[in-house]
């Protein structure tokens, strides 16, 4: 797949079957209208192309509004060119953008950069300055600038319409088998490896303290996860990662620890790439570090008991 970054003296773009949107996950809705888009520009013999954005759209029209990201953008265009898509085309979003109706969008952006002659939009798919119109409208834009517009219908599991918006509700309580069926793949954050209060080692289950490379990404709901994790080196390893404010110790901030199991390392200042695998059980506070001792006892048994599945 080809990336190409919209700039003003984009040129030579060749015509093409496209489809538009923030692609947040890329999740099996986006790849079932991308499989589509690329059907029909095969039986056109011209090249499919895919639209999305550099930031999310409302950043711009709300400077308040904090995005929470299943993907950063280096990792929406790595799952895009998984997709058997041509083209990529990165626009960048800013105020300007943001101000131009859907009839321009169309004709100035899509037709004449872009070399769009069919779009096709999901089910759900709005653009141009506030959103304010609809597929009906699109159809009759396009066609005053040979842009064939069609629409796509949604892609359904288990009578729910798979979204972004669904996949992050998963996320927030915490259901990861969930969000990952919908994705297609395991939800994963990469964070860098950091110095915490060694609690986790005193407690005989070491933890590594991470911080998420990318603050707008969405954490999932505090608790204790199974997960597998990838290293710096590219050694992959299962463990245990918790989320929560350490309510035994009476923490005050929200930490991410990840124990691996069977491993003996030094990996301050490294990266992980952390995959959610299941959700063990939610944020308790103990007792005593006694009883916690043996929670988490019964936490690694659980987390390798998903492994051995």
């Amino acid at each position: 797949m080809k990336t190409i970054m919209f700039a003003d003296d984009i040129a030579d773009l060749q015509p093409c079957v496209a489809t538009i949107g923030f692609f947040d996950g890329v999740h099996r809705g986006h790849r079932f209208l991308l499989g589509h888009v690329s059907e029909m520009a095969h039986e056109k013999g011209i090249e499919s192309t895919v639209i999305t954005f550099d930031r999310h759209p409302r950043e711009i029209l709300n400077s308040d509004f904090q995005p929470r990201l299943l993907s950063t953008l280096e990792e929406k265009v790595f799952l895009l060119s998984k997709t058997g898509m041509d083209n990529c085309v990165v626009l960048p979003f800013s105020e300007k953008m943001a101000g131009l109706s859907a009839r321009d969008f169309i004709s100035d952006i899509l037709s004449a950069r872009i070399n769009v002659r069919t779009l096709i939009v999901g089910y759900d798919n709005r653009f141009g300055h506030n959103r304010s119109e609809g597929f009906e409208d699109y159809v009759r834009y396009g066609r005053e600038t040979d842009v064939e517009v069609r629409q796509w219908k949604p892609y359904v599991m288990e009578e729910v319409s798979i979204s972004s918006s669904v996949v992050r509700s998963f996320l927030m309580e915490g259901e990861v088998e969930m969000a990952e069926r919908c994705l297609g793949y395991p939800y994963t954050i990469v964070g860098r490896v950091i110095h915490g209060e060694h609690v986790g080692t005193e407690l005989g289950f070491p933890t590594a303290n991470i911080v998420v490379l990318e603050p707008r990404k969405l954490i999932p709901s505090p608790g204790v996860y199974a997960v597998r994790v990838r290293l710096d080196s590219g050694e992959y390893r299962n463990g245990m990662m918790n989320i929560g404010m350490r309510p035994t110790f009476d923490g005050n901030r929200m930490t991410l620890e990840v124990h691996l199991f069977r491993f003996c390392g030094d990996i301050y200042g490294e990266c992980m790439a952390v995959s959610f695998v299941r959700r063990l059980r939610s944020e308790k506070k103990f007792r005593s570090p006694a009883e916690l001792i043996g929670q988490l006892r019964k936490d690694k048994e659980m987390a390798e008991a998903c492994f051995g599945e």
